[in-house]
């Protein structure tokens, strides 16, 4: 307020000037420049101090996102903006708990450990949302609580945003940017968001021919949900080539479709001619064989994994890096991360004389790691991948959604 009131003071002190100056020679004038806070106005200050709570820089949080998804973060992050401000664009990985509706949001915090670290953000130096929520947090017994109080506006020019179904509904109908599909071919032939354009995170060094030669074009890039980092990968591959206007739908095509919104698969929504006699169960070594290739049958899969009744002879292969894996995975599972190995070292970790699923966050990189096995010839006679969403707490309780088959 005391910068726009000694703005408006200048303003008028020029105004006058040139009003009494009749017989002078007009003097050119330049704007002044926007003054950038690098520090918090003093009212902040005041909360950070009686809350006592520690600010991070943006390294920091850059380390705390991991790799942008809600289960590759290494530490909590809260947007306390107003919930329709989050929708249009926040920090990777973030929730929304809006200063003013705190009641209505804590719900999301039920089962957050006490000492699980929380970055706190909202609209820059200046803006009391973050400390306000920030304090409330520790007032409940959260013990690990932090700031990011350069917030949003300095992460929007540093880095890329998440954004919401509404803003991605938006760009689609008036064809104001470019969407950028990242999950394998399969998947997206199988079904995909109209007129988006194929951009596997495995293959960016072949695609990116399809790059836009206007560095300054729209992009968001999705994939298979919140917990598919495959669209930050690329994003990421984006801002290193200099693209300037990037950004993440994290709800990606399972957000898309649950908005009912029109995908490539519309067409193919047609009635069976006939009923076909249905087909015969296969089983491999006791475990059944799903429809799509290399499959194990999602729903059998599930409901032994919900009565604690998997087969012994099976082990899943948790294939997502290790900050994933630790904060929750199916029980008994090994972590390798398939990503970053050739298929021979890959072959090398599975468990012998088992049956190995490979399974991730959305079922992308599961079929991934199965792929690169079976194009490297390597018998995949007892390897499988588990096609469904799986989000794990930190006690390896999952909620599991087998996603449909793709034939």
């Amino acid at each position: 307020m005391r910068l726009r009131l000694l703005g408006i003071s200048l303003l008028a002190a020029g105004l006058f000037i040139s009003g009494c100056a009749k017989n002078s020679e007009p003097v050119a004038t330049t704007a002044p420049a926007a003054v950038v806070l690098t520090a918090p106005n003093p009212h902040v200050k005041g909360l950070m101090d009686k809350f006592q709570l520690q600010n991070v820089d943006y390294a920091y949080t850059k380390q705390a996102i991991g790799n942008g998804t809600r289960g590759g973060a290494k530490a909590l992050l809260i947007d306390a903006r107003p919930n329709p401000k989050y929708l249009s664009g926040t920090i990777p990985s973030s929730i929304s708990i809006p200063d003013t509706q705190i009641d209505k949001f804590i719900g999301q915090l039920d089962k957050v450990a006490k000492d699980k670290e929380i970055i706190v953000f909202c609209g820059g130096w200046d803006c009391e949302k973050s400390p306000i929520v920030a304090g409330h947090l520790k007032g409940l017994g959260f013990t690990n609580v932090k700031l990011y109080q350069a917030g949003e506006p300095e992460w929007a020019v540093k880095s890329y945003l998440e954004v919401a179904t509404p803003v991605v509904q938006a760009a689609f109908k008036n064809n104001t940017a470019l969407l950028m599909d990242a999950r394998p071919m399969g998947k997206f032939l199988a079904e995909s968001i109209p007129g988006a354009l194929y951009m596997n995170d495995e293959e960016l060094d072949k695609l990116a021919g399809r790059f836009p030669a206007d560095k300054s074009a729209s992009i968001i890039t999705f994939c298979a949900g919140y917990e598919c980092h495959k669209s930050h990968a690329v994003a990421n591959r984006l801002l290193e080539l200099g693209y300037k206007k990037v950004s993440v739908y994290a709800g990606g095509l399972p957000a898309w479709k649950e908005a009912q919104m029109q995908t490539t698969a519309g067409a193919k929504k047609t009635e069976p001619a006939a009923a076909a006699a249905p087909p015969k169960d296969v089983f491999v070594d006791g475990v059944k064989v799903g429809v799509d290739e290399g499959t194990v049958d999602g729903e059998w899969l599930k409901r032994l994994v919900t009565s604690d009744k998997v087969p012994a002879n099976v082990v899943f292969v948790d294939i997502r890096n290790a900050p994933e894996f630790a904060n929750g995975h199916m029980k008994g599972a090994l972590n390798v991360e398939a990503g970053k190995l050739s298929a021979a070292d890959l072959a090398a970790k599975l468990p012998k004389g088992k049956v190995a699923i490979f399974n991730c966050g959305t079922g992308a990189r599961a079929m991934e790691a199965y792929i690169k096995l079976k194009d490297a010839k390597v018998d995949v006679s007892k390897v499988m991948y588990f096609d469904a969403n799986v989000k794990c707490d930190a006690k390896n309780s999952c909620e599991i959604k087998v996603n449909e088959p793709l034939n």
